[in-house]
């Protein structure tokens, strides 16, 4: 069982990134999908969330934040447009049985993927 989070990379500002969050071993059907991130020095934080009925719930990056499944894929993606310095952190998905979670409920976490925003 493995989440593979990836798609980060170096973005300039007002850029656009998609980070993807593919399963290996489980459907990710009756899961619902979380981002996370943590830049350096904080705490890690929620970004968004998708159940497994397909509902979103945007955390944070108001606004810019797309969320999708598909489960063909077995993949779940996150959109990010107008990207700002801020938000350079490592990005994390993490997978849980139904509904969405806060960050301790989470059953399966990726590796992370590293995204940053400069010019």
């Amino acid at each position: 069982v493995q989440l593979q989070a990836s798609g980060g990379g170096l973005v300039q500002p007002g850029g656009s990134l998609r980070l993807s969050c593919t399963a290996s071993g489980f459907s990710l059907h009756n899961y619902a999908i979380g981002w996370f991130r943590q830049a350096p020095g904080k705490e890690r934080e929620g970004v968004a969330c998708i159940s497994s009925v397909d509902e979103d719930i945007y955390y944070s990056l108001s606004g810019r934040l797309t969320i999708s499944r598909d489960s063909a894929k077995n993949t779940v993606y996150l959109q990010m447009n107008s990207l700002k310095p801020e938000d350079t952190a490592i990005y994390y998905c993490a997978a849980v049985a139904g509904s969405c979670s806060s960050y301790e409920g989470y059953e399966y976490w990726g590796q992370g993927t590293l995204v940053t925003v400069s010019s």
